[in-house]
């Protein structure tokens, strides 16, 4: 096999953090300096910002974004044998986050030309079980805020945002975070605002679910050695917040260039003469911020999606598939009940989707490569 010289990687970090480097140690040695690596001065005005930013009144560090779901839940009244809607097309975190807060997450089927929740299809899945909503904003998209509030009012349920591939992402004049009770996000290294490491936030604009949410994550205790919950250690670290604090407020221009990168895949994929290569349609324009790009080879080209993988990585392109397998069909959630066919557009999806390389900086003539390429299959 003969590689081309010419490498796309499908993430490069290395371009957000060598311009703020030195910054970023100094906050790291400011931490250490001050012995608090634990709910920390950092982490707490990282809390701070990071949910002024997303438009709500709180943030409360978590370890992960499967926490945040977790114990998210949790604080806004989810129990056991309460049902949360959930779509099928996300990542299993989502379904784990669900199921740690003891209810059974409810799958949906997705929008084909979105990956998003159907909401049509969400209602006819309500039972009087049915306590929750939680909409994933896939790949950088919100779902329709407007739709989302008018969904749950009608059926009455809370609105619990899985954001964690939406940082700051907008659409119909809401922030991702800001639409429902409250909102999950993770701080996994290569997600729009990463850390070094593991790390997730729960906001929210409810004082009380901030409240129980700082004392679940901090096992049960609102203060020290007084336990009112069976709570658990989830705490997001002082370094990772001293880190985040500093990429913060890059973040906004980082989300600019990927909705940039993202026009010119579109435009150089539309120029194409057939209609092989379609890309995710983006209904929140300027609003996406792209944590992923993502096209469907689909049934009209005569190679799969493997062999499109293949190819592009002779070419020298990184890609990726988010997700090869849905949800309902993994070993350890048969007990859920689903089978194959249940959800045929996530189902379709997992077979079709590639993610083609996406990150801030990545180089305009880099795109053109992947779009000549694909040109070629």
């Amino acid at each position: 096999m003969i590689v081309s010289s010419h490498t796309v990687p499908f993430v490069d970090l290395t371009l957000q953090h060598q311009p703020i480097q030195a910054e970023i140690e100094q906050a790291m040695a400011a931490v250490v300096q001050r012995g608090d690596f634990i709910l920390g001065k950092s982490l707490k005005e990282f809390e701070a910002e990071f949910a002024q930013a997303s438009g709500v009144n709180y943030g409360v560090g978590v370890a992960s974004g499967t926490d945040a779901i977790a114990l998210g839940l949790q604080a806004c009244g989810i129990i056991e044998g309460d049902e949360v809607l959930v779509p099928a097309n996300t990542f299993i975190a989502t379904v784990i986050g669900v199921i740690q807060a003891g209810a059974t997450p409810i799958l949906v089927d997705c929008d084909r030309h979105t990956a998003l929740i159907d909401l049509n299809l969400a209602a006819k899945a309500i039972t009087p079980k049915t306590r929750a909503i939680l909409p994933v904003h896939l790949y950088g998209q919100m779902v329709s805020p407007k739709a989302l509030l008018d969904f749950a009012q009608a059926h009455n349920l809370i609105i619990f945002e899985d954001a964690a591939q939406a940082h700051l992402a907008q659409r119909e004049g809401y922030m991702a975070g800001s639409v429902g009770m409250a909102a999950a996000f993770s701080f996994y290294p290569s997600k729009n605002l990463g850390a070094f490491g593991n790390g997730g936030m729960l906001i929210t604009s409810d004082q009380e679910v901030a409240q129980r949410v700082q004392t679940l994550r901090n096992y049960g205790a609102p203060k020290k050695y007084y336990h009112t919950e069976v709570g658990k250690n989830s705490r997001l670290d002082s370094l990772q917040a001293a880190i985040l604090q500093v990429k913060l407020p890059h973040l906004s221009q980082w989300n600019q260039l990927r909705n940039q990168a993202a026009q010119i895949y579109d435009q150089g994929l539309k120029s194409g003469r057939d209609n092989k290569v379609v890309p995710m349609t983006n209904l929140a324009q300027e609003g996406h911020v792209y944590h992923l790009y993502v096209v469907r080879i689909n049934e009209a080209s005569s190679m799969t999606r493997e062999q499109v993988q293949d190819f592009l990585k002779e070419k020298g392109i990184q890609t990726g598939i988010h997700y090869p397998i849905p949800c309902h069909l993994q070993p350890a959630y048969k007990s859920l009940g689903y089978q194959l066919g249940d959800f045929p557009q996530a189902e379709m999806l997992c077979e079709q989707i590639l993610s083609l390389p996406m990150y801030p900086g990545i180089k305009s003539e880099d795109i053109a490569w992947v779009v000549e390429q694909i040109s070629l299959i």
